[in-house]
C-alpha cells in the first residue's frame, strides 16, 4: 500500500501558493485495510476515507468509464491493481494530474509541470469531454489562476465549445452548478469565470440573464468602460477587492440585471432598471437554489443601489429627503441588521468603482449611510413608553422619532 499527495496541493505548492486542503490517493489497498487503521469511510459511489487524525481525504486509486449522461453517468472501478498513473489519467487538467510520493518526489506522467511553466490549462485526455461539469471547473481554474497569467489551451477551449454545443450541460444539476459558482466567487478575479463561460458559449445557457447584458449601452460619461456586461464584470472584481464575502460579490454581479430589459430605443438611459432587475435576481436564485440570505441581499442591492448612490450629491450634501432615507434603511433591514447593511454598502461601493477611470474614486456614501443608520437607531424607546402609549401608537411614535432624528442629522450638513 502506497500513499500519494495529489491534485491541487501539489499544483499550488509548485506555484508558491498557500496550501489549505490536501487530498491523497492510496494505491494497492482495499477498504478493509484503511478501516483497520481507523479511517472513516464517507464515499458512496467509491471509497473515500477520512484520516482519523487530520480528517484529510484519502481515496483508493480508481478508474472511470462513461455509462450515461452528466457527471453521475460513470462506472467507477477500484482495486489494488490500479496504478497511480491510471488514477491520474482520469483527472481534468494536466496541472491537476500531478502527485508526490511520501519522500516528496514529483510524479508527473502527463506534463503538468511543463504546463505550469507555460501557464496553460490543458486537458489530460479525451475523457475530459465525458463530464460536463469540467467546463465549469476549467472556467473556475481560469479565474483562480488569472493573476498568474494562465490561459486555456486552444485545444481545450475547442473541446469545451464542443461539449457545450453537444447539449450535455443540461445534465448538470442546479446544486452542482452553484457549488462551482461559489468557489469561483472566492477567487481573486471571479470575473474570469463568467468571461470564460461566455467564451465557450456556456454563459447564455446557464445564466441568460447575465448574457443579456452584452452590448447594452450606457451613458458614456458615467460608464466609459462600455456596455453593461463589461461594467458588471468590473463591479464583480471591484467587490472582490473590497470584500471576501461571496454574498457581496454575487450581489455586485447581479445589481444591473434590469438594464438587460430596457428597450433598445431607450438606450443609453435605463430608468427604473433597479426595481426591474429584482424579479430576474429572484428567478435566478430560485433556479439555482441559492441560499435565501444571498437572494434577499442581492435583491436589496439591485433595488436600492441607485438611491444609495444619491445619498450625498457631488458637493457632499444630502440629496434625498429624510423620509426617503428612512424608507431605504427599513427596506434594506439596516435598523435590524446593521452588519449586513454595511456589506450592502460595500456592494454599492463596488458598483461605483467598477467603472473605467473610477477605480480609485472615494465613495463617501458608505460612511454617510452608516451614520444615518446609526442615528436612526438611537430612538429613546423608554421615553416613548413613558408617554403611556399602547398598541400601534407605540410604533407610530417610534417611526416619528426616527424621522426627526434623521432630519436633525441631515440639518447639520446645511
Amino acid at each position: 500500500m502506497k500513499t500519494y499527495l495529489v491534485g491541487g496541493a501539489v499544483r499550488d505548492r509548485l506555484l508558491g501558493m498557500a496550501v489549505y486542503d490536501r487530498d491523497w490517493v492510496v494505491v494497492g489497498a482495499i477498504p478493509e485495510q484503511l478501516l483497520a487503521q481507523g479511517f472513516r469511510q464517507v464515499g458512496k459511489g467509491f471509497p473515500v476515507f477520512l484520516h482519523p487524525d487530520t480528517q484529510e481525504e484519502y481515496a483508493l486509486a480508481r478508474t472511470e468509464r462513461k455509462s450515461g449522461l452528466g457527471y453521475h453517468g460513470f462506472d467507477v472501478q477500484f482495486d489494488p491493481s490500479i496504478t497511480l498513473e491510471a488514477d491520474l489519467s482520469r483527472r481534468d487538467l494536466t496541472i491537476n494530474a500531478m502527485a508526490e510520493d511520501e519522500q516528496g518526489n514529483l510524479i508527473d506522467p502527463y506534463g503538468g509541470q511543463q504546463d505550469l511553466a507555460a501557464k496553460k490549462l490543458r486537458h489530460v485526455s479525451g475523457a475530459f469531454s465525458e463530464d460536463p461539469l469540467r467546463v465549469l471547473r476549467v472556467c473556475r481554474f481560469a479565474a483562480k489562476l488569472a493573476p498568474f497569467g494562465f490561459v486555456v489551451a486552444p485545444e481545450t477551449h475547442q473541446l469545451m465549445c464542443d461539449m457545450v454545443n453537444s447539449g450535455e450541460l443540461s445534465a448538470l444539476t442546479p446544486e452542482r452548478v452553484w457549488q462551482e459558482v461559489v468557489k469561483a466567487l472566492q477567487t481573486n478575479m471571479p470575473s474570469q469565470f463568467f468571461a470564460r463561460l461566455d467564451s465557450v458559449g456556456a454563459l447564455s445557457l446557464l445564466f441568460p440573464e447575465i448574457a443579456a447584458l452584452k452590448g447594452v449601452e450606457q451613458p458614456v460619461q458615467y460608464h466609459p468602460e462600455g456596455d453593461v456586461w463589461v461594467h458588471s464584470l468590473m463591479v464583480l472584481d471591484a467587490a472582490a477587492n473590497l470584500s471576501d464575502a461571496g454574498m457581496v460579490r454575487w450581489a455586485a454581479l447581479m445589481h444591473d440585471l434590469g438594464k438587460g430589459l430596457t428597450p433598445k430605443a431607450l438606450w443609453p438611459k435605463h430608468a427604473g432598471h433597479d426595481q426591474a432587475g429584482v424579479p430576474l435576481v429572484s428567478a435566478l436564485a430560485e433556479r439555482y437554489r441559492i441560499p435565501k440570505k444571498w437572494q434577499v441581499f442581492a435583491e436589496q442591492v439591485t433595488a436600492y443601489h441607485g438611491l444609495i448612490h444619491q445619498g450625498l450629491n457631488s458637493e457632499g450634501r444630502p440629496h434625498l429627503k429624510a423620509s426617503t432615507m428612512l424608507k431605504v434603511l427599513k427596506a434594506c433591514h439596516a435598523l435590524k441588521d446593521p452588519k449586513t447593511f454595511a456589506l450592502l454598502l460595500i456592494a454599492c461601493e463596488a458598483d461605483a468603482k467598477g467603472r473605467l477611470g473610477f477605480e480609485h474614486t472615494p465613495y463617501p456614501q458608505r460612511d454617510f449611510w452608516l451614520a444615518v443608520a446609526d442615528t436612526a437607531n438611537h430612538v429613546d424607546r423608554k421615553a416613548i413608553l413613558a408617554q403611556g402609549l399602547s398598541g400601534p401608537a407605540i410604533g407610530e411614535a417610534i417611526e416619528h422619532a426616527r424621522l426627526q432624528l434623521v432630519k436633525d442629522f441631515l440639518a447639520k450638513y446645511r
